[in-house]
């Protein structure tokens, strides 16, 4: 039998631990600190933070434990993130069957790729990417029998964009998540005014995010723009920035976790 095509991880070691065990422990840390107050409905989409989980793990945490109480029933995950790597036209998929961790293999969802006549196959853009890489423990430890679809965004436009959340969205079984930090390498007070002005926009879902708010300006513009016409409401879940959770403050990142929600108001 022929081996399935993999992809290996790239930040495995430097962005979270590479030991199994050390991973495990501290994602069920970070998860066991982000326990929500009291029972909400499950997201249907999240816009989580990519970086290191020293500086955005905490984050991360707040949104992924809501999908706990699906855990089940969450058999696919719709995974955008802005390619850092490499230039990249439209939307690319990686070309593989599975997505390696180290807490064990993520399956991709061939046949729902193949289902989106836009989408092609660009190993080379996720052979290196993070803003991916860096979702999949968490998606272990929270739902860990969905595959994934993982799309790496370059060169697109919005409505493109949208278009491809908007042929994957399908029901209950399916979570869209778009991977985006907020602001890059401002002040902590500058960050912090403009991360917070950033977030009252994505709740509002009022309009376009430029590029300086956000690196994955565009997979955030399409998901308020199917969330919108979609009538979701949408909520802040967790909004820091890297002096708050690795304390130096000259020039920090901003992180935030915002959770869309289908059905009447979203608890707070």
């Amino acid at each position: 039998m022929v081996p399935a095509a993999t992809r290996p991880p790239a930040v495995a070691g430097t962005f979270y631990p590479a030991s199994p065990d050390a991973l495990r422990r501290l994602i069920d840390r970070l998860l066991l600190g982000a326990e929500p107050a009291a029972e909400e409905p499950v997201p249907k989409a999240l816009i989580v933070p990519h970086a290191g989980y020293v500086y955005s793990g905490a984050v991360a945490a707040s949104a992924y434990v809501r999908l706990r109480r699906a855990s089940e029933s969450i058999t696919r995950i719709v995974l955008l993130g802005p390619a850092h790597r490499v230039f990249v036209h439209g939307v690319v998929s990686p070309g593989v069957e599975v997505m390696q961790t180290p807490l064990g293999d993520v399956d991709v969802d061939l046949d729902a790729i193949a289902r989106v006549r836009t989408l092609h196959d660009d190993p080379e853009a996720h052979a290196l990417e993070h803003s991916l890489e860096v979702q999949l423990p968490f998606l272990r430890r929270v739902v860990p029998n969905a595959r994934v679809v993982p799309l790496a965004i370059g060169r697109a436009t919005t409505e493109e964009v949208a278009r491809v959340i908007d042929a994957l969205w399908g029901g209950p079984e399916t979570c869209v998540i778009v991977s985006s930090d907020l602001s890059h390498y401002l002040p902590y007070a500058n960050a912090t005014s403009l991360d917070r002005d950033t977030a009252e926009h994505i709740v509002a879902m009022d309009g376009l995010l430029p590029p300086v708010r956000a690196c994955g300006y565009t997979g955030v513009n399409a998901l308020i723009h199917v969330a919108r016409r979609r009538h979701l409401h949408a909520r802040v879940l967790d909004l820091r920035n890297s002096g708050d959770t690795a304390g130096e403050t000259d020039a920090v990142v901003g992180y935030g976790a915002f959770g869309f929600y289908e059905e009447g108001e979203p608890c707070n």
